[in-house]
């Protein structure tokens, strides 16, 4: 049993409906998101022109540059929310001749290949994807093969596959992860399509039903459905949480305070994991300009595609290295003409020498494909975000194993930025290259959000301002354009709740640093399973940084206020209230992430209470 059936509570969780397309709200957000950035431009414009503090260039000329950076994030996430589509179910397709109209074939049943990647997971854990695959429905005969693909050999995983009757794969060494994991599997499978599913991907009934009709479409080369974590903690009202510890007076103040403000949940959600915002908003959008990426599990891909890609990546390759080598000969030889025999032999030592990856040997390897995909001209490959969830997993559960996979995802997206940058990459539209741009810049984010931690605190303690100061003309840029800002953000994920998302991204500044810093020392970004079991211990270690934001910022609430009561320095009262209020909605933002450092299962809570 695994965890003492911990998942099996969770049984009964459906996952949320996607969001309703409106095009009477998508034209309102795009109205309003254009006056936003209209007034941002305004305020940048004036930013730079007419409120630098000329005595204070060292701080205000950052924090204008800052402001600068932010507001062209925003302009790139204007346009990847800029539209969205109807959702809307194809025709699931009979035979292979619907999806292959020129398949020699075309008359029998399409053959898929579900596979489950594992390397050191609970095997009962991976029981519980096959039987949830073996379940699924299709209004068609259809030839499906499901497979458990193991790289840590155990006896006991064979051992649940012969159980179960599925197939399983295995190979000698873990060369290229989860990536070389695939294409050992590609090597030994025959299907169709791909259903590419993690160690913990639960499969739903409908999943092929649902998706398979988009790949009537010639040039799709795979779909991607929505990740849901059905096991994310649904928290503690306020009233029942406080009479844990002052009973009946707890609750009723809980009660008191809910009726002031509305409902309060303690612990819902407190590593800000659940994706809705990023598949049904993000991802969703980018379907417009046929750039939605891929994200691994829970996704189908046409298998003559990512073979396709993968041989014309190859010759690429191989022809670079020959190419190499011939360069080096003739500077060495001083010969303008290699022979042809000696040249032949090159491109077969070079052919020796590359290794054939359906799927990229990347930490970042489902992305690092999408690109591959995408850019191929010649066959114009597609993409869908499918926007009905179509199978569950598990969430991290803890902060270390948090911290381990968004320290991947960031560190592998800036390592493709700096290596093969899809900006500048051939074959891709503008509207692909923005898309892609928009993802990759917003792991720079850390570099500016640094800046807004800590603008407040140096005034605060200091009194010097990067303002020329803080009166009636700089009130008067700024609070048009937040307020826009707001609205805009409000109305282009409506439907969806954003502080946590917006707080969590400012409070991931220690991370994203790091990933920054390790790419641009060239160092390789591992490849780290991302635990499906909570991991023990105190967390506090892994939030300093966050906890130092707050400190500080509170010390200096205090000087500068201190400071403007006893009079003496530069300290202005609308200077010190404006970056007192900026400060706490630092606070607040870094207060999600430091509460998760502490966060415990209510099971737990109630033993250490015992």
């Amino acid at each position: 049993m695994i965890q003492d059936d911990y998942f099996l509570k969770f049984e009964d969780r459906t996952p949320p409906p996607p969001l309703v397309y409106n095009p009477w709200r998508e034209a309102l957000w795009q109205f309003i998101v254009t006056v936003a950035l209209v007034v941002g431009g305004w305020y940048i414009w004036w930013r730079w022109t007419g409120s630098l503090n000329p005595d204070a260039m060292w701080f205000a000329v950052p924090l204008a540059l800052a402001e600068t950076c932010a507001y062209f994030g925003m302009l790139l996430f204007a346009f990847n929310l800029w539209k969205d589509e109807p959702v809307r179910l194809e025709e699931p397709p009979a035979r292979l001749g619907d999806v292959d109209p020129s398949h020699p074939e075309g008359d029998r049943q399409i053959v898929v290949d579900v596979m489950f990647a594992t390397y050191d997971e609970d095997p009962e854990l991976v029981r519980l994807g096959i039987l949830d695959a073996k379940n699924m429905t299709y209004p068609h005969p259809i030839d499906v093969r499901i497979h458990i693909l193991d790289d840590g050999r155990r006896p006991e995983m064979r051992a649940v596959t012969e159980e179960e009757g599925v197939g399983y794969i295995t190979r000698q060494t873990n060369e290229g992860f989860k990536a070389g994991n695939l294409r050992n599997a590609m090597e030994e499978t025959h299907g169709d399509f791909l259903v590419i599913c993690d160690a913990d991907t639960r499969p739903f009934s409908t999943l092929l039903e649902h998706t398979m009709g988009y790949f009537r479409d010639p040039k799709m080369a795979w779909v991607q459905t929505p990740q849901w974590f059905y096991d994310l903690p649904e928290g503690e009202r306020l009233p029942a949480r406080l009479a844990n510890y002052l009973g009946a007076p707890g609750r009723l103040l809980g009660c008191g305070i809910e009726k002031i403000i509305g409902p309060v949940t303690y612990g819902a959600d407190p590593f800000v994991n659940d994706p809705k915002m990023f598949y049904d908003i993000i991802q969703r959008r980018r379907n417009w300009v046929n750039a939605s990426f891929c994200c691994g599990a829970g996704s189908i891909h046409r298998r003559e595609a990512v073979m396709e890609a993968a041989l014309r990546s190859f010759g690429r390759k191989v022809e670079e290295r020959t190419w190499a080598v011939e360069e080096m000969i003739t500077v060495s030889s001083k010969e303008r003409d290699i022979a042809p025999e000696l040249m032949e032999a090159i491109k077969t030592e070079a052919a020796a020498d590359e290794v054939l990856t359906p799927y990229r040997f990347h930490v970042s390897e489902d992305i690092y494909t999408s690109i591959v995909l995408h850019s191929d001209a010649e066959r114009g490959w597609k993409s869908k975000m499918h926007p009905i969830v179509e199978s569950k997993m598990l969430s991290p559960q803890d902060l270390l194993t948090w911290t381990v996979q968004r320290f991947k995802y960031a560190g592998g997206s800036l390592d493709i930025l700096v290596h093969d940058n899809p900006i500048f990459r051939k074959g891709l539209s503008l509207g692909q290259r923005l898309m892609y741009g928009t993802t990759f810049y917003s792991y720079l984010a850390p570099l500016w959000n640094i800046v807004f931690l800590f603008a407040p605190v140096l005034y605060l303690f200091t009194g010097i301002s990067p303002v020329s100061a803080y009166s009636t003309e700089f009130f008067l840029h700024l609070i048009p354009f937040l307020v826009t800002l707001e609205l805009a953000i409000m109305m282009g994920t409506w439907g969806i709740a954003g502080y946590a998302a917006k707080a969590s991204y400012l409070s991931f500044f220690p991370l994203g640093l790091k990933a920054i810093a390790t790419v641009a020392r060239g160092e390789k970004i591992s490849f780290k399973v991302t635990p499906k079991v909570r991991q023990s211990g105190n967390f506090l270690s892994l939030v300093r940084p966050q906890i130092a934001v707050v400190v500080l910022t509170v010390a200096g609430a205090a000087w500068g206020l201190g400071a403007l009561w006893l009079g003496g320095t530069s300290h202005s009262a609308s200077g010190v209230v404006a970056n007192v209020l900026w400060g706490l909605n630092n606070c607040f933002a870094m207060s999600g992430i430091i509460a998760a450092a502490l966060w415990q299962p209510a099971e737990l809570e109630k033993d250490h209470a015992a």
